[in-house]
């Protein structure tokens, strides 16, 4: 009954509770901004900006690795070597786990911070990546916040920050107009997806992804977006946890 238990509850992801969440910084490439600022303008995004919008608070604390029984936000170099590296889709702890590609990020010529807050964001609503909601033509959009608006931008102490979409965004019943669905105001109806957007979408039987624009789609498919969180959807039973080392944690 422990054991049994003892899962139930990591597989909760501290439902009811207030996560912390590691961030640590391990790419040898420059972030373009500095860390510290950079975790406190994240801290002053969740507690300001996003908190009364979806009631999902965190604290954010720098670390130097995973920290037991705490969520996690990792910048590392690319894609192509997280995994290589051990680090997989779950903490050690099997907890709700966010990566930063920083050269990845940079390559394609978008910041590190609109990223990170973009994939904390996401993380913070749907930490399980387990949640849709329905629309027409019995399609199902993903609880992704950010995706839809990710290219739209503001700032927090001079730092780039994402735009996000609000819980209206995902009630079909909202006329056009009639609420806020994002944070700058951009979007003007339910389930819209800016030109610079997209979305994870499941119909006929599958996920796939719907765009804003041919030219959003032209730039996504030139991306590497391997080890981001929203392509884990559909595949959670086979989610894999984090082996580095305990030494490592702090």
């Amino acid at each position: 009954m422990t054991t049994a238990r003892s899962r139930f509850l990591a597989a909760a992801f501290d439902h009811g509770q207030v996560p912390t969440i590691a961030c640590f910084n391990k790419a040898s490439t420059a972030l373009g901004v500095d860390f510290d600022r950079l975790i406190a303008a994240l801290q002053k995004f969740v507690d300001q900006y996003f908190v009364p919008v979806w009631g999902t608070p965190a604290r954010l604390v720098k670390t130097t690795g995973f920290r037991k029984g705490a969520w996690a936000l990792a910048f590392l170099e690319r894609a192509d070597v997280a995994n290589a590296l051990g680090y997989h889709d779950l903490t050690p702890d099997g907890l709700p786990l966010s990566k930063v590609f920083v050269q990845t990020t940079l390559d394609v010529k978008q910041k590190v911070s609109v990223t990170a807050c973009h994939e904390l964001a996401e993380m913070l609503v749907d930490p399980a990546i387990n949640l849709a909601a329905a629309g027409a033509g019995n399609v199902f959009y993903a609880y992704e916040t950010a995706d839809a608006v990710e290219e739209v931008e503001f700032t927090i102490d001079g730092i780039a920050m994402s735009d996000f979409v609000y819980p209206a965004w995902f009630e079909a019943f909202r006329r056009p107009g009639s609420a806020q669905f994002d944070y700058a105001k951009k979007v003007r109806r339910p389930f819209q997806i800016l030109a610079g957007g997209y979305m994870s979408v499941f119909k006929n039987g599958k996920w796939t992804q719907i765009f804003g624009s041919p030219a959003k789609a032209r730039r996504f498919r030139r991306e590497d977006r391997r080890g981001h969180r929203s392509t884990y959807r559909g595949r959670i039973q086979r989610m894999r946890r984090s082996d580095l080392s305990r030494k490592a944690t702090t």
